[in-house]
């Protein structure tokens, strides 16, 4: 298995001669993060590249304003994470002791919809669960924001070109622009090679996969299960529901759900939760509306079946002063390319690809992947 650690020997071999390295890295969730974090550490200049507002992609935090005026934030992708590596284990004691992450110390429970009647409550898991303070992006935000490392929001990549030149990437944005040019490309970001980007852009996608024939089979269709995900605030505490999260049985429209509001360094002055869809839901939807961006009607539709489905349960009393819908088209992996390797690598092109995709569809995936991409990239600093 692919080391993710940088041993003292790899640092102080690199030292002089990293600083030059040039590496852009694509996408600013946790694996691009993370990894644009280690190599700026190891003394490589490193640029974000993300088509978002912000960081975090799947741990982004959404913020809406409610129709008081007030704002209110949701953890509308990944709710929480667990760790057990020790790699990555390390890594999130160190942001523990940052404080943009903290121990989430709930009840968790499984219901089931045909009988209205809760199969199991565990008071402790197997696992710490983590969750980012004040949000889940809290964690990228901190990484992107680190000494050594350029973050570019708003910049959409439309073409990764190989030079053959010293300094061989050249990177492009949908207006044609100039980027800058790279000594190596981290993609954290699966559609960059992805039929479904030309679907949602009309465009080709930004790698060409002749560029590296021998990662284009694991590359080319990498299925997604796709989701939506609902955000709700209500007033008063749903006082029926005795856990702060809870997965659903023999549902058709939703998969889980969990008190956002409840979670370390958040605002307490409504109580939110977040529901997700199933996968088979969202497909159904997606049949129909294709991946272009959903009008407001589809949205307000999709929100009132799933809340209705929340209402069906038993568990709901009351209506929530907000609800609003997320369609995530291809966020969650549903297979993992790379699972020994870590991460995807071109030797020839000093081109990395990273992602939960690779190694398990959850955040210690990612993390793991970030690392090993970063590593990648440093050994070959280190040679030049």
């Amino acid at each position: 298995m692919a080391a993710t650690t940088i041993s003292p020997a790899i640092r102080k071999q690199m030292s002089s001669v990293a600083v030059a390295m040039k590496v852009a890295v694509i996408g600013s969730g946790i694996s691009g993060a993370v990894c644009a974090s280690t190599l700026a550490r190891n003394g490589v200049s490193v640029t974000i590249f993300d088509s978002g507002r912000g960081p975090g992609g799947r741990m982004s935090q959404r913020r809406e304003i409610g129709e008081d005026g007030k704002e209110l934030m949701f953890d509308h992708g990944a709710p929480f994470f667990c760790v057990s590596n020790s790699d990555a284990m390390a890594l999130v004691h160190e942001w523990e002791s940052r404080g943009f992450v903290s121990e989430w110390k709930q009840v968790f429970g499984s219901f089931d919809c045909a009988s209205n009647k809760f199969l199991s409550i565990q008071q402790d898991g197997d696992a710490k669960t983590y969750v980012g303070v004040p949000g889940m992006n809290s964690i990228s935000k901190a990484l992107c924001h680190e000494s050594g490392v350029k973050s570019m929001f708003g910049t959409g990549i439309a073409k990764l070109e190989w030079l053959e030149e010293e300094i061989p990437w050249l990177l492009t944005d949908s207006k044609g622009e100039n980027l800058g040019r790279f000594d190596g490309v981290v993609a954290s970001d699966k559609n960059i090679v992805s039929p479904r980007f030309t679907q949602v852009t009309g465009l080709p996608p930004p790698l060409d996969l002749s560029l590296v024939p021998e990662l284009a089979t694991k590359l080319q269709n990498i299925p997604v299960l796709p989701c939506f995900s609902l955000m709700l605030a209500f007033k008063e505490p749903l006082s029926s529901i005795p856990v702060k999260g809870l997965s659903f049985k023999n549902s058709e429209i939703l998969s889980w759900a969990h008190c956002d509001s409840t979670k370390p360094g958040r605002s307490t002055d409504s109580e939110r939760w977040i529901l997700h869809s199933t996968p088979d839901y969202a497909n159904s939807v997606i049949a129909k509306t294709g991946l272009q961006k959903l009008s407001s009607e589809t949205l307000n539709k999709i929100s009132e079946e799933m809340f209705k489905e929340f209402q069906c349960s038993g568990l709901v009393s009351s209506l929530p002063f907000f609800m609003k819908a997320h369609r995530w088209g291809s966020a969650f992996p549903a297979k993992s390319i790379a699972v020994e390797e870590r991460c995807l690598w071109d030797r020839n092109r000093n081109l990395a690809i990273c992602g939960d995709f690779c190694v398990s569809p959850n955040v210690e995936g990612a993390i793991l992947s970030g690392l090993a991409a970063a590593s990648k990239l440093l050994q070959t600093s280190s040679c030049l």
